[in-house]
């Protein structure tokens, strides 16, 4: 935070007022704040940042979307589901028109819009979405990437939690294959994914497995 405010100090002397870079800045201090639960200041830069670019960049452009996704992803950890997808569907609208159909980008959008349909307990929405950002991940990204992991596991998610427990273990133990082949045997994201299998495995009464 002390570094990414000292260049937004050397920016805001140096540069005009709606500069691109400036809303560099804005977004850095935006995304520190959000790592460390400050996300009344993470809204309140990230906002700076967007109004910069509202200005400063064409309608349709990139930064944009990261904006709009920086403030939806802010507004889900406080719980304004509806805010947030506002946010995260004008980032998709903006990545649908400037973006290649199958960049990642897309399917982090998809994904985002997902993720909050779930929390909302919109199942079906939450399902079509991620299944979306499943196909893009698909054909953009080698096979053992952990997008792909990621996205098996969204999916797994919304299945257990709608009670397709055959579904839900399918798409986990995907998950488990892509992580146990492409990160080390350590990481954090292999436990999530045993942890998932688990804990299907227990509601199905499965103990043992669990």
């Amino acid at each position: 935070l002390e570094y990414h405010e000292k260049a937004l100090l050397i920016d805001t002397k140096s540069l005009p007022p709606n500069h691109p870079s400036l809303a560099v800045s804005y977004t850095n201090i935006g995304a520190v704040h959000h790592e460390v639960g400050n996300y009344s200041q993470a809204l309140e830069y990230h906002e700076k940042a967007l109004s910069i670019r509202t200005k400063s960049l064409p309608p349709n452009h990139p930064d944009l979307a990261g904006s709009y996704t920086n403030i939806g992803l802010v507004h889900r950890e406080m719980g304004n589901y509806s805010q947030a997808l506002e946010h995260h569907e004008k980032a998709l609208s903006i990545r649908t028109e400037s973006l290649p159909p199958n960049h990642p980008s897309l399917a982090g959008s998809y994904t985002n819009i997902g993720v909050v349909h779930r929390e909302m307990g919109n199942y079906s929405q939450a399902l079509e979405h991620h299944e979306k950002a499943l196909l893009i991940d698909t054909k953009s990204l080698p096979p053992n990437h952990p997008s792909l992991a990621g996205s098996y596991t969204n999916i797994g998610v919304v299945h257990r939690e709608v009670g397709n427990y055959s579904q839900a273990l399918e798409y986990h133990e995907k998950a488990l294959l892509i992580d146990t082949k492409s990160l080390p045997p350590n990481h954090p994201s292999l436990a999530v994914s045993y942890t998932n299998i688990g804990a299907v495995h227990h509601e199905v009464g499965n103990y043992s497995q669990a």
